[in-house]
């Protein structure tokens, strides 16, 4: 089936040809790629000026913990402190060699320390949790060493692994926050 002709959209047609458009004598002579660039180029400056002046970022008020995290921190740096406060009893231990009961304090009270060095660090403020994780890593793996210095029966190697347990006990409670040192009284 052949389309009929249509006489009066062929007209159409040409009267829109024909009409001149009133908008190119304001536009110059220029390719229309070259104005989809400029185009392309503002928006994304107004894009650019809008998101960053949008951003939730306050540079003018500093993080702090809310009352919450820093109860909680103070909950969780009291097993640790008391963990650290058992570091007499273990060099006792280390200087006599006790192997075995060396290793009973590590695996028993000191066996802990882990799991609350890790929810506090879970607690400090995003800025500090680096260094915060770097510590208890260290702490961590200077009492699996302290370990397995005690199960090889090793008393130079007991005696440098305590010293790094006692080391990293110390500088892990630096991280704690100023209001968690003074509610537990470690200022």
């Amino acid at each position: 089936m052949v389309a009929p002709s249509r006489p009066h959209t062929l007209q159409a047609e040409a009267l829109i040809s024909s009409t001149p458009n009133p908008c190119a004598e304001m536009l110059p002579a220029a390719p229309l790629g070259l104005w989809r660039r400029l185009a392309s180029l503002l928006l994304a400056l107004v894009l650019a000026i809008g998101v960053s002046a949008c951003s939730g970022a306050k540079a003018g008020t500093p993080a702090t913990l809310s009352p919450d995290a820093i109860s909680a921190i103070t909950k969780q740096a009291e097993g640790f402190l008391s963990a650290r406060d058992r570091l007499p009893e273990l060099a006792t231990l280390v200087n006599e060699r006790n192997w075995v009961f060396t290793r009973n304090l590590i695996h028993g009270p000191m066996q802990e320390v882990g799991r609350e060095m890790l929810y506090i660090n879970r607690l400090l403020l995003p800025a500090d949790r680096p260094e915060a994780e770097a510590r208890a890593t260290k702490l961590k793996t200077a009492l699996a060493d302290l370990d397995e210095a005690a199960r090889l029966q090793d008393g130079d190697a007991l005696r440098k692994g305590y010293i790094k347990v006692a080391s990293g006990f110390g500088l892990y409670a630096q991280v704690l926050p100023e209001p968690v040192k003074e509610a537990l009284k470690q200022v």
